[in-house]
């Protein structure tokens, strides 16, 4: 048996009425790494979507920020993120969100990333479309990098790795309308999908980062590679370019320079 759009969608609004519960309290922080935090209201969210996958879909394997690996069937795969940008969330930037994904046999299929903050609800449903509270998403149709607005993320190791990024955030800066940082790899994605940025980049994420997201701004009409312009941005080493097609191959161009 495989899940539906509406399951997924279901499941999002369920773990983002969690988050939404939870934004306004005290939290209880801990540090995956230094700045790499986890709240109480993550593990609260993941516990639920877990719960239900478990229950329901007990064969399939689930990769889950917090929990890690769920060993299952490889012919059916999840791909959660219970809150994407803790960081925010932890400091109440209203910028986050859940994001959740599902592979059939190797190919992400269906994706949901909701704010919760907004009610804003991104689906996807592979060849079939990309929605955002029901409307049909499309890509800008930008196909110059100087009328470009972008929109980039940071290591969490980024004081002590080559691949920081940030030669490259000012790089992109000289040559666009401008860089912005969310801090939420999955909004990032879906706000390329709606037009709101016309290209998003990113060097070191995690697959439940960008499943959902990548999903849907392909549905969207972006092209979604990785740095090399490969179409596995899943697979580590992980890294994303998204964009408009229109500026896709030239942004390549100048992560490579």
């Amino acid at each position: 048996m495989q899940p539906t759009l509406a399951y997924l969608e279901t499941l999002a609004r369920r773990a983002g009425e969690i988050l939404r519960e939870g934004y306004n309290k005290d939290h209880k922080v801990d540090y995956k790494g230094v700045i790499d935090l986890v709240t109480e209201v993550d593990h609260q969210s993941e516990a639920f979507l877990l719960g239900e996958v478990r229950r329901d879909f007990s064969s399939h394997h689930i990769f889950s920020e917090e929990s890690g690996v769920i060993e299952g069937s490889n012919d059916h795969i999840w791909y959660i993120d219970p809150l994407d940008g803790t960081v925010n969330y932890a400091h109440h930037v209203p910028i986050f969100s859940v994001s959740i994904a599902y592979a059939s046999h190797g190919t992400v299929s269906l994706g949901a990333v909701y704010d919760p903050l907004r009610g804003e609800m991104f689906l996807a449903e592979r060849g079939k479309g990309a929605w955002l509270n029901g409307r049909p998403l499309r890509v800008s149709a930008v196909t110059e990098l100087q009328k470009s607005l972008l929109v980039t993320g940071f290591p969490y190791d980024a004081w002590n790795t080559e691949q920081d990024n940030f030669a490259n955030f000012v790089k992109f800066a000289k040559m666009t309308q401008g860089v912005r940082r969310l801090g939420s790899a999955a909004l990032d994605l879906c706000y390329v999908a709606a037009g709101r940025f016309d290209g998003f980049w990113e060097l070191a994420l995690k697959p439940w980062d960008v499943a959902a997201g990548g999903l849907i701004c392909e549905e969207a009409g972006g092209r979604v590679t990785n740095v090399r312009g490969e179409a596995d941005y899943i697979s580590p080493p992980q890294s994303v370019v998204a964009a408009t097609p229109g500026i896709h191959a030239r942004m390549l161009d100048v992560l490579h320079s």
